[in-house]
């Protein structure tokens, strides 16, 4: 297939763009600038000019392709809220641009949006319709109804791997501010966590053969507690460990306070069984100690 990927210069888009080519699709990679566009050019992806607030590009990439997969996300959590609404209208333009068709279009979401105290599995709903990012998966998955195979590959808080910048670098540069490291209570809520590659290789699967209307997990470890999380920092940084609050978290963790006090293991089962996906990545801990974050 000929697949165009937004985000393909990203942490993960760059990664799905890598695992496309490999199993041997051309890729149309939405580039936002000269420098990412002459990346792409480099891997021998052929350069689409936009963002994700240029809809008629994005129109205009999705309908010179056979699939879509959108991994682009402003990452500024400033504006959260404002971001979470230009993905919304971006999806909305993709999915215009792919009705009647019968291509295939994958969407990033995030497993936080169906945080339960048990295992969150794929036919678990968000937790309300209005719960971030809940707008654009709604949309791709009754997208069926408008002849579209759209399918939802939710990411697991954590995705990590090489050139990571996530939440888990996020903490480590917390910590050495604070001079510790630091959970929520007693720590054991959970955190599921993904390598980047598996999920890539989650992405094509999903535009290769995920039915219309699918949800799929991107969790390879089901949960982690925040604590073992905590500690792997601390012990990499040299810092003291440290239980904190709620109130206290939210003062001192930044923007993460709200999330890292979140239980939300996730279950991958259905995605396993349904697409044959299998991670064979590092686990997080192991990620961590041995590729870097703590350089």
């Amino acid at each position: 297939m000929r697949v165009f990927v937004t985000g393909a210069t990203g942490f993960i888009g760059s990664a799905t763009v890598s695992d496309l080519l490999a199993a041997g699709h051309q890729v149309l990679g939405m580039a936002r600038s000269d420098e990412g566009a002459a990346a792409l050019t480099a891997k021998g992806v052929e350069a689409h000019r936009g963002d994700l607030k240029d809809h008629d590009s994005l129109v205009a990439g999705a309908r010179a392709c056979d699939a879509v997969i959108h991994t682009a996300f402003i990452h500024d959590f400033s504006q959260f809220m404002a971001n979470i609404e230009t993905d919304r209208l971006a999806v909305t333009a993709l999915v215009g641009a792919l009705e009647g068709t019968g291509k295939a279009l994958a969407i990033a979401s995030g497993t936080m949006m169906v945080a339960h105290a048990h295992p969150a599995t794929e036919n678990d709903l968000p937790v309300s319709e209005d719960a971030p990012r809940a707008a654009s998966e709604y949309l791709v998955v009754r997208a069926a109804e408008r002849g579209v195979r759209g399918s939802v590959v939710r990411l697991s808080p954590t995705v990590h791997g090489a050139g990571d910048h996530g939440f888990i670098p996020r903490l480590i540069d917390i910590a050495k501010a604070n001079g510790f490291s630091a959970y929520v209570d007693d720590g054991q809520n959970r955190w599921p966590a993904v390598h980047r590659l598996d999920a890539a290789r989650l992405f094509r699967l999903a535009v290769e053969t995920a039915p219309a209307g699918t949800r799929l997990h991107a969790a390879a470890e089901e949960g982690i507690p925040m604590r073992t999380i905590a500690e792997a920092i601390g012990a990499g940084l040299g810092l003291p460990v440290r239980s904190l609050t709620p109130d206290e978290a939210t003062a001192k963790l930044d923007f993460l306070g709200r999330f890292v006090g979140a239980d939300n293991p996730t279950s991958s089962a259905i995605t396993r069984q349904a697409l044959g996906w299998t991670p064979t990545g590092p686990d997080l801990i192991t990620d961590m100690k041995e590729n870097g974050y703590f350089a």
